[in-house]
């Protein structure tokens, strides 16, 4: 968490350093020092790019990520003689974690002494992690071989076994007509789906406005800007400057996030279904959830605030307007913290570019915030017609806490079913929202309140049909749990309905046959001479269900997909391990290697190699001799999705047409 709070104050910086070119921040070489016929010196040096700096192994506790040496094979190969030693280092106090943090500028040089207790070893591997910072902060891992010759050490050359090597080898397909899988760019869907992010993000600014942390601070900010300019036109855009930075504030933080689309194509992903993670999205929203319930406040250090509002005052003009920005996001945190949780989780839960999504729905958000100011400041008359503070904000924020509650077991039932746990089947978790959601009616309606709650209030026309629209909600729930309405408007959210209790007729959407194996399926398209749709899925893929739901249900595709297609379908998220004998080590043509433990691991890869790509849903349609039948689409809407499975059956037709010729 203090990595990322981190960013707040130094929003700037980040900017820059985002755009800057993708050369290496930090370039290694290495030398071998023999002293004996069994001892040597490891020396690894380190030419740092001017402004950046890299952290010490010593640096203090509570600050930046020390570096950190792995020896492989240590004590079994050669043994230590003492620590890794270091060049000269930089000691300062740091503000940020008030900690005095050791790092070089420039130049470092890390020296291990080594004996070695196997005479015929003549290369040591050993693994670096450090960061590196220019004021933004990127952590790294790098690998390196030392060789005990007198030669330079290279970066390790991982290699695979023959057993690895054919078993991977077996993943790559002979495709044909691989130059269809390329569409035309950007799908509508994918377009509307970044608008609706972006409305995702500015709806949750407009929430923000509503809660005590924001909402009174509006008339104060404007009456400064009006009153504390000598000219009116001044003081109007001294305040659309302020909204202007708030903007650029909320932007800036989604920055970060750009950097983990650099690192691995599936990063993400592997971040979005890993069950733990989930798991602790899961207590930190029950934490944000409680929050809003009143029973504790979330908050920055004081002294940020502090910090920031003596720097606005100090420095003045666009700076100090910058500044002052700042103080509103650190301020309103306890409020719009949960919120943007909210909002990042969400987007997490999404496939696609992550990291774009959530700039754009963080840009949303602070569009949303900023806009009262702006046009307050332009309009100072309707001050007067703004609501007084009072207890509504409080009702604001318990809404919230129940809706946090209702998106934190979300990603419990993730964490369930990439676990495969079995215990959050989907009656259970539309139980626990149909109880939430009843909670959240009694308490709109003043049927209960929290301890801490002020004395009874008549309850506002507001309240009154909200609390309607969260009844209403309720029944719709207990609809769809008797399977007497379908639950569209809920789709992805929800388990599927295979994922239930009791026993159904297919562990496959809606019901279908499906295979969760690629050469068993093709080997029944063989069989039936069909052509396959390959479905590379998720069970914590929001999108995927919509599709199933949404798409897939529809009367005349759901009879092309039974009647017409061999249903492959390939979850990239399961978690199960594989069997011992089908483990092995898949090496990329960038020399890395990865070792292949678990069925969604081995389905990522098989995506990733055979076609490029790494999000889910991600549809491919194949004859059974494995030619492609039509550009590869992912989520999208109905009558695309119905055109595209004619034309691939289309194109197999006349290609079968060929072959009886």
């Amino acid at each position: 968490m203090k990595q990322i709070l981190v960013f707040i104050a130094l929003f700037i910086s980040v900017f820059c350093v985002s755009s800057q070119s993708d050369d290496e921040p930090v370039v290694f070489t290495t030398e071998v020092e023999k002293l004996s016929d069994s001892e040597y010196n490891l020396i690894l040096k380190a030419d740092i790019h001017e402004g950046w700096h890299v952290y010490s192994q010593y640096t203090a506790e509570g600050g930046s990520l020390p570096s950190e040496f792995t020896y492989k094979r240590a004590g079994e190969d050669y043994e230590l003689l003492g620590k890794t030693t270091e060049s000269e280092t930089i000691v300062e106090y740091s503000d940020i974690f008030e900690v005095d943090e050791t790092f070089f500028k420039d130049r470092a040089v890390f020296t291990q002494r080594i004996k070695l207790l196997d005479p015929n070893v003549r290369q040591i591997d050993v693994n670096l992690f450090y960061q590196v910072c220019k004021e933004v902060c990127i952590p790294v891992e790098v690998d390196f071989s030392f060789v005990l010759d007198g030669g330079s050490a290279v970066k390790a050359d991982q290699q695979v076994d023959e057993r690895s090597a054919a078993m991977a080898a077996s993943l790559q397909l002979g495709l044909k007509n691989k130059h269809l899988l390329q569409g035309d760019g950007e799908t509508s869907a994918e377009a509307s789906g970044l608008w609706m992010v972006f409305a995702l993000g500015f709806l949750g600014g407009l929430i923000a406005l509503l809660t005590p942390c924001v909402f009174p601070m509006i008339p104060l900010t404007v009456s400064f800007f009006t009153k504390h300019s000598q000219h009116k036109a001044k003081g109007i855009a001294n305040a659309l400057l302020y909204g202007f930075f708030i903007v650029l504030i909320y932007f800036l933080l989604s920055l970060p996030f750009h950097l983990f689309d650099s690192v691995d194509s599936q990063i993400l992903n592997t971040i979005s279904t890993n069950v733990w993670l989930n798991v602790v999205f899961f207590v930190v929203f029950v934490f944000f959830a409680f929050s809003f319930f009143g029973y504790y406040e979330l908050t920055l250090p004081s002294s940020w605030a502090n910090r920031m509002d003596a720097a606005s005052a100090k420095i003045g003009g666009g700076i100090g307007i910058f500044f002052m920005a700042v103080t509103l996001a650190i301020v309103s945190f306890s409020c719009t913290g949960p919120i943007l949780g909210g909002l990042l989780g969400s987007t997490v839960l999404e496939e696609g570019d992550v990291a774009t999504k959530l700039s754009v729905g963080m840009t949303g958000f602070g569009l949303a915030l900023a806009l009262p100011f702006a046009l307050f400041a332009l309009f100072p008359a309707w001050l007067n017609s703004l609501p007084k503070s009072g207890g509504w904000m409080n009702t604001v924020k318990v809404v919230l806490g129940f809706l946090e509650l209702a998106l934190a077991l979300k990603f419990l039932s993730n964490a369930d079913m990439v676990g495969n746990w079995g215990i959050l089947k989907r009656e259970v978790f539309l139980g626990v929202w149909i109880v939430l959601f009843v909670l959240l009616t009694l308490y709109l309606f003043g049927i209960f309140r929290f301890p801490h709650e002020g004395p009874k209030e008549k309850i506002a026309l507001p309240r009154r049909l909200t609390g309607v629209l969260s009844a209403a909600f309720s029944v719709y729930l207990i609809l769809g749990l008797a399977n007497i309405s379908n639950l569209k408007l809920l789709s992805g959210f929800p388990p599927p309905a295979f994922y239930s209790l009791f026993e159904t007729e297919s562990d496959c959407p809606l019901g279908l046959d499906c295979y969760k194996d690629f050469d068993e399926g093709v080997a029944h398209a063989k069989e039936v001479n069909k052509p396959i749709l390959l479905d590379f899925t998720g069970w914590a893929c929001v999108n995927c269900r919509k599709m199933e739901e949404n798409v897939w249900s529809e009367a005349d595709i759901y009879s092309i997909l039974k009647d017409d297609y061999v249903l492959i379908s390939l979850y990239i998220d399961d978690r199960k391990e594989l069997p011992e004998a089908e483990q092995f080590d898949f090496k990329f043509e960038s020399g890395r290697v990865k070792r292949i433990e678990t069925v969604g691991e081995k389905w990522g890869t098989f995506q990733t190699v055979n076609f490029n790509a790494a999000s889910q849903p991600y549809y491919v349609l194949l004859s059974p001799d494995l030619e492609i039948l039509n550009t590869a689409v992912q989520y999208t809407d109905s009558d695309t999705y119905r055109l595209w499975l004619e034309q691939g059956l289309e194109r197999f037709e006349a290609t079968k047409a060929l072959t009886a010729k």
